[in-house]
């Protein structure tokens, strides 16, 4: 799956033989300087990843994966200017968060787009190709989790549908700081 988006970009999924260009992306969104508040893991732990592990990422989250999509915003000249992926959850299982899962339902993480593309339309476009990946998967909705304080996100993912669902998730034992969950129904 691919479409065109702003600034004559193609979304579309990752392949697996492209765990390299992977790994490049999501060290360079590691040291974006809100990384600590929109990312799990750090650029000091990814960085130290064995390239079998950014291999076995691609190929998991490649165009043939079930169960997971990566998708990319690539130049003409093959360059990637942003990313998002969508995992999808299933009814009755817990998430990563240890929270039930009611219902089938796509996740999004890893959203990043390069500082010189940022309001260029391309997120958007990142965001279009992983919703319609989602509703055509079978989910029951979407959803994303945000930091309290990264009012930016937050702005952006009002604009394109998403809503505070309510919940929250604590950051770890005894902190006092949290993510939000967004959502998006399907209709």
């Amino acid at each position: 799956m691919s479409t065109m988006s702003a600034q004559g970009h193609v979304v579309r999924s990752i392949r697996a033989e492209e765990w390299a260009a992977v790994k490049e992306l999501r060290l360079l969104a590691l040291r974006d300087p809100v990384a600590p508040i929109a990312y799990l893991e750090t650029y000091e732990e990814a960085v130290e990843r064995p390239d079998s592990f950014w291999q076995e990422r691609a190929a998991r989250s490649g165009g043939a994966a079930v169960g997971v999509r990566q998708f990319v915003a690539e130049g003409a000249d093959g360059s990637w200017a942003g990313t998002l992926t969508v995992l999808m959850e299933e009814a009755g299982t817990k998430d990563w968060a240890g929270f039930p899962v009611e219902r089938r339902q796509g996740h999004v993480v890893g959203v990043y787009v390069r500082p010189e593309h940022r309001g260029s339309g391309l997120t958007e476009a990142l965001f279009a190709a992983g919703v319609r990946w989602a509703w055509e998967s079978g989910a029951e909705r979407v959803r994303l989790i945000v930091h309290e304080d990264n009012g930016r996100a937050q702005g952006f993912y009002r604009k394109v549908g998403f809503v505070p669902s309510g919940v929250t998730v604590p950051l770890a034992d005894g902190d006092e700081e949290c993510e939000l969950e967004f959502v998006l129904e399907k209709g």
